[in-house]
């Protein structure tokens, strides 16, 4: 690895970490975000010098599918498999307990899916994304149907959120998800029960998905720059 800024090789060496945990005939769930991206490049250097063989990928997003194809790796879909061995993605924050909010790159719901169905799902992330409790730093996104937006942006209000429609950047208008739905992103003042409040939206009718994952991460890899020195600590 060249000579590069502290944080960038943090999160190669996170990336590659969590890339070293795939064994081959595995099919691996790919994530979406910058540190996720190095994951899949080490994956794809590890199938192409025949470290591992026989992985097939299945992505989270767009994204995930241009880096896959990018770096070699087979893609298949969860119509053609019976199970996940291993999902690879990142986090916005991670809390004590491993629960997670996510959806910072608008992808929360196929990543929902398919870490939920890993056998093992191991969250690679830097540590400023590690906090005491979900919701300090990052707003929580809300995937929803584009007819149901006023209603559902009312009906977090009654839950106490505070939402806004997500816009692009570089772009005018909203964000539109890989599905075609929006995103509402949302400030609890506090949120205390992580694993109440997720049902609770998702029980809003014309919601698909929000970014709480409650109980789903196995293994967080957490990417550390100590007296200049790129390292890697589990939490497992």
């Amino acid at each position: 690895m060249s000579e590069q800024d502290p944080v960038t090789l943090m999160k190669q060496y996170v990336g590659k970490a969590a890339a070293d945990r795939v064994q081959s005939g595995m099919i691996v769930g790919l994530g979406t975000g910058s540190t996720t991206a190095y994951a899949i490049q080490y994956i794809g250097e590890r199938l192409k010098s025949g470290d591992i063989k026989d992985i097939k990928g299945i992505p989270t997003s767009f994204q995930a599918t241009v880096l896959a194809k990018e770096y070699g790796i087979p893609l298949t879909t969860l119509d053609e498999v019976d199970k996940i061995d291993i999902a690879i993605d990142g986090a916005d924050e991670v809390d004590p307990q491993k629960n997670l909010i996510k959806g910072g790159g608008a992808a929360h719901t196929r990543e929902k899916i398919v870490d939920s169905l890993a056998d093992v799902f191991i969250v690679v992330v830097d540590s400023s994304k590690l906090v005491d409790r979900l919701g300090s730093t990052f707003l929580l996104p809300v995937e929803v149907i584009p007819m149901a937006m006023t209603p559902v942006m009312k009906a977090i209000e009654k839950l106490g959120g505070k939402p806004t429609l997500r816009m692009g950047v570089k772009k005018a208008g909203p964000v539109v998800t890989d599905e075609g739905n929006l995103v509402i992103d949302v400030k609890f003042d506090a949120l205390k029960n992580p694993a109440e409040l997720e049902k609770e939206i998702n029980n809003i009718p014309g919601v698909l998905d929000n970014g709480l994952f409650v109980g789903v991460a196995n293994i967080i890899l957490v990417g550390e720059v100590i007296d200049g020195q790129a390292k890697v600590r589990e939490i497992s």
